[in-house]
């Protein structure tokens, strides 16, 4: 599941592909969905590809370099901390014990569960 979280860490968008997909086939499709102004990822999202797209929409790219990376592209490294924001909308949503788990077999069906659970995290404001 690929999910993006706003900067309290309520989720704005998110995508369910299969396991073995990579994180940056499917972030273009998100990144174009929400328009973001900054966007902090790990090392995943470090492709040109993502790069370029950031820099047509004026967006900050904070994103740790790969290390497959010859140039090392700069890191706002206090701006990256805000990550954990991500990880710990990952943990309240893996409470869930279906949606940790995957119980349910069809896509319409976990995708339910998944708005379901991203809705109950808009409701704890």
């Amino acid at each position: 599941m690929h999910l993006i979280v706003d900067a309290l860490g309520l989720p704005v968008a998110f995508e369910i592909t299969e396991g073995q997909r990579g994180d940056a086939v499917i972030a273009p499709q998100l990144i174009e969905r929400v328009q973001p102004s900054c966007l902090l990822g790990d090392k995943a999202y470090d492709t040109n590809n993502i790069r370029a797209e950031l820099a047509a929409i004026s967006c900050q790219p904070v994103l740790a370099s790969n290390e497959n990376r010859v140039l090392r592209m700069p890191l706002d490294t206090e701006l990256y901390k805000a990550r954990c924001e991500i990880e710990c909308t990952f943990n309240l949503l893996k409470q869930a014990r279906r949606f940790a788990t995957r119980y349910e077999k069809t896509l319409r069906n976990y995708a339910a569960v998944v708005t379901l659970g991203c809705a109950l995290l808009w409701l704890r404001i």
